[in-house]
């Protein structure tokens, strides 16, 4: 099966009124929302705060929008309104702080899967193949894994894998063997010890090479793909009857998570059966039978975009 890779550093360079992140997929996903002036709204990734804006707009002065980001720095990008609150955690806990904030359904919740060009901007956290630093790619620094300590304790078959599944690296085997290898020498720590460690065996273009490996290790170190599956869960339970939720992806193995879970409920690739031969059936469905992409114009203003789908669904 192809797969649609989600190499996520920007191309900015024509766009001098961004200085944070510029939102993808904007007008349809606010759009798909179908807003409600006095509803309540969950934006699960707020980082530059663009969709937000957008759903503040469309809400009247009693509605309510709340923003998640496990990201700090995310925090500086919050308007000046009531009617939104900003929640510091990953999304994964959203039913949980929602109840702590006295919210125990809502109208509809957004996602957006991407990483912010802002968090590449900033040498110091490691996400970005343009700089050296440490070996980081934490969203949230309060917690303790890093690429580092993934890079230098993982078995050779836990990266081969690691590398496989979430970066599509071509030789993801032969990866994995020489970075063991070469920690037996000495600890792999910062961005350039990685690049000169495996420099030997990189395969092609070796800027989309590394955008692959810092993908995966991304990826692992955040647990993007665990994290996604507990908040498609807890949104069945928040969603009203008729509430939407949306999510943009960028990589094939997200969106094939999203599809299934809005087509069956569950994560299963086959439809479940239960002993009495009833298939499982969703409380979610999908408002768009394939996925919404970028149009000519979206593309062209911003490179990111190539990659991101957008799917929506509502709850019957």
């Amino acid at each position: 099966m192809a797969h649609s890779s989600k190499i996520n550093e920007p191309d900015l360079s024509n766009d001098s009124t961004l200085d944070y992140h510029i939102p993808v997929l904007l007008q349809e996903t606010i759009e798909g929302l179908a807003i409600k002036a006095d509803g309540v709204y969950v934006d699960c990734t707020f980082g530059g705060g663009g969709h937000s804006k957008e759903i503040l707009k469309k809400l009247g002065p009693t509605g309510k929008l709340f923003v998640f980001d496990q990201d700090i720095a995310a925090k500086q990008n919050l308007p000046n309104d009531n009617r939104i609150v900003f929640i510091q955690q990953n999304f994964r806990h959203l039913q949980k702080f929602l109840r702590v904030n006295h919210c125990l359904s809502v109208d509809g919740i957004l996602a957006d899967l991407g990483v912010s060009s802002h968090q590449f901007d900033e040498p110091e956290r490691g996400f970005s193949i343009r700089f050296d630093a440490d070996l980081d790619m934490r969203m949230d620094n309060r917690q303790s894994i890093t690429a580092e300590k993934i890079l230098n304790t993982y078995s050779e078959h836990q990266l081969h894998k690691l590398f496989e599944m979430y970066g599509e690296v071509t030789n993801a085997k032969t990866l994995a063997k020489t970075i063991v290898l070469q920690r037996s020498i000495a600890s792999i720590k910062t961005i350039n010890q990685l690049k000169q460690a495996v420099k030997q065996i990189v395969k092609g273009n070796p800027n989309k090479y590394f955008a692959q490996v810092f993908q995966a290790l991304r990826i692992e170190v955040n647990d993007e793909m665990g994290a996604l599956k507990e908040m498609l869960l807890q949104s069945i339970g928040l969603l009203n009857p008729e509430g939407r939720i949306a999510v943009i992806t960028f990589h094939s193995l997200e969106d094939r998570v999203v599809k299934t879970f809005f087509k069956q409920g569950n994560f299963e690739e086959e439809q479940m059966v239960d002993v009495f031969g009833n298939r499982t059936v969703s409380t979610l469905k999908s408002v768009n039978k394939k996925p919404i992409i970028a149009n000519n114009e979206e593309l062209k203003r911003n490179t990111r975009s190539r990659s991101a789908k957008l799917r929506i669904a509502e709850k019957k």
